[in-house]
């Protein structure tokens, strides 16, 4: 079975120490100072600023990123990491226009550019996932900041990080070995 796999290095360019995973990791400054850039060997992982797959967020698939922070605008380098597994089953997730699973409910099973032109719901402040795994965006047509949502239920975005955040579109993660 394909398993992802990255590469974590101190500095930018590839430079320094460096730390290889192929699965989560809370806390990168437990094996290394700091983390400023990364390749991605195989698979797709999230990358967040934050420990403990807290703060920003960035979906990064197999390649090469020199210099994280500049190119994804993160206030902090690299802190901790998460797989997204290969998946090839179907998709299914129910959004919520207000915390715990509160106000208008959809259930969705494909890509939404739009909450708003789709359903409209201008927000989106909880979610059940129930098969696969998905990225939501703050702004329409897959754009802006991004949170990874694998299955289970997310009562509350604010209590992830997200206070003043409105999501207002996701996709699905396809195809992520390809």
């Amino acid at each position: 079975r394909i398993m992802g796999k990255i590469i974590f290095y101190e500095d930018r360019n590839f430079q320094g120490r460096f730390y290889e995973t192929s699965s989560d990791c809370a806390e990168l400054t437990s094996f290394l100072s700091r983390c400023h850039s990364c390749r991605v060997e195989s698979g797709c992982f999230m990358v967040y600023d934050r420990p403990n797959y807290m703060g920003n967020q960035y979906f990064i698939r197999r390649g090469e990123y020199a210099d994280y922070m500049s190119m994804m605008g993160m206030s902090d380098c690299i802190r901790s990491c998460r797989m997204i597994p290969m998946y090839r089953g179907s998709y299914r997730m129910r959004i919520y226009e207000r915390e715990n699973f509160g106000g208008q409910m959809h259930e969705c099973m494909d890509d939404c550019d739009s909450f708003m032109d789709r359903y409209r719901m201008s927000n989106c402040m909880s979610c059940h996932v129930m098969d696969g795994h998905w990225l939501m965006y703050e702004q329409p047509h897959y754009k802006g900041r991004m949170m990874y949502l694998r299955p289970g239920e997310y009562r509350n975005f604010r209590d992830m990080g997200y206070g003043g955040t409105k999501f207002m579109s996701m996709r699905r993660i396809m195809d992520s070995y390809h």
